[in-house]
């Protein structure tokens, strides 16, 4: 069993950064693919990015390529996702999820989930 929990959320102003962290205990980290999920209010969860097990495959959902970039530190069980040039439409809640199953684009493959993390973005 894999735990997850993210931080780093808040309220930003459109053209502002944010850097969230999704810190995970209780399995052995480096053996999951990770992926940040977000839930904007009325939408359905969708994949913005996703990192190798790794870390050296990568993918961007293009609505958030060149301003977003996912990083992964295994020495410290932990992942990133730096959010830059941040846009009104980048508002919803952010999730971290871990996946046994490869670098997987839909939320099934995800076994184990954060409880999110609300980025505001004001424009």
């Amino acid at each position: 069993q894999v735990q997850v929990a993210e931080s780093g959320g808040g309220l930003v102003q459109a053209g502002g950064s944010l850097r969230l962290s999704c810190a995970a205990s209780g399995g052995t980290f480096g053996r999951y693919v990770m992926g940040w999920f977000r839930q904007a209010p009325g939408k359905q969860r969708e994949l913005v990015a996703a990192i190798s097990a790794g870390g050296l495959r990568i993918y961007s959902s293009d609505s958030v390529k060149g301003r977003f970039t996912i990083t992964r530190s295994n020495a410290k069980n932990t992942v990133y996702l730096q959010m830059n040039s941040l846009k009104a439409e980048d508002t919803a809640v952010y999730y971290c999820a871990a996946s046994g199953s490869g670098l997987q684009r839909t939320e099934q493959f995800y076994d184990y989930w954060g409880q999110g993390t609300q980025v505001t973005v004001s424009s």
